[in-house]
């Protein structure tokens, strides 16, 4: 996606992914999810010689608004939405990456507004992640494998859940390889990283991410990429923050 997709998370690590963003800028960014979903359920209402790209691009525009949700009632709403059209899609054209990518990202939604019930949805996200993966890694920025990785790095472990700090190593490191010029994808390791208290990797892979910022500032550029880089910028200030006090205190 876009941004970080964090929002399922925050029912393990306490942080939703649009947190860095004022009141303002969400108020701006809601407005123009929700005529985005609107424009794409006319769209997908419609289609008839391009259906499955218009689900798609449903399923989308309803993980997006979903991001944006006041409650859970209404972000459960458009979740259950953007996972209806998605599964029919699958079961249709299972060969399809974007269909299984897009379930489960709806499905994460969804999962936000369960509470504890959120590890029973974890099965299917895993699931459609790794068929997305096995389908088109590379899709999205390498959004299969980025979001495998998160899966597996801020879900709780076994038994309780499918968290595992090897698996989430794999993957992050894999849609960094796939997907270099893609800020987010720095971001997720380096936070991985320092949580791991593997330090200096994490200030090896910052001073890669500084290297490549201008240049990814001039790529991802327009009104569709605002959210992300107030979330980028953030946590690439927050994360250099952490490692700085982490480096004095190990001179001390």
């Amino acid at each position: 996606m876009r941004w970080l997709w964090r929002g399922f998370w925050v029912l393990f690590a306490g942080l939703g992914c649009s947190a860095y963003a004022g009141e303002t800028n969400q108020a701006v960014f809601a407005l123009r999810a929700e005529k985005a979903f609107l424009s794409a359920r006319a769209e997908y209402q419609k289609a008839t010689s391009n259906a499955a790209a218009a689900t798609v691009a449903f399923g989308q525009a309803a993980f997006d608004w979903a991001e944006f949700a006041t409650n859970d009632t209404q972000r459960a709403t458009i979740a259950i939405e953007g996972i209806s059209i998605c599964r029919k899609l699958v079961e249709q054209e299972p060969g399809r990456a974007d269909a299984h990518y897009y379930l489960s990202m709806n499905l994460g939604q969804l999962a936000r507004t369960k509470a504890l019930g959120a590890l029973k949805i974890v099965g299917e996200m895993e699931r459609e992640f790794v068929a997305a993966t096995q389908l088109d890694a590379r899709y999205d920025y390498a959004g299969p494998e980025r979001n495998l990785g998160l899966l597996y790095y801020e879900a709780p472990g076994w038994p309780a859940s499918v968290g595992s700090r090897t698996k989430a190593r794999v993957h992050l490191q894999r849609a960094l390889e796939l997907a270099p010029e893609y800020p987010e994808n720095h971001l997720n390791l380096i936070e991985a990283l320092i949580h791991w208290g593997e330090k200096k990797q994490a200030r090896e892979l910052m001073a890669r991410l500084q290297a490549g910022w201008e240049k990814a500032s001039g790529n991802f550029t327009g009104e569709k990429w605002e959210s992300s880089w107030l979330d980028w910028g953030a946590r690439k200030l927050r994360y250099e923050k952490e490692l700085a006090q982490a480096e004095v205190k190990r001179a001390r």
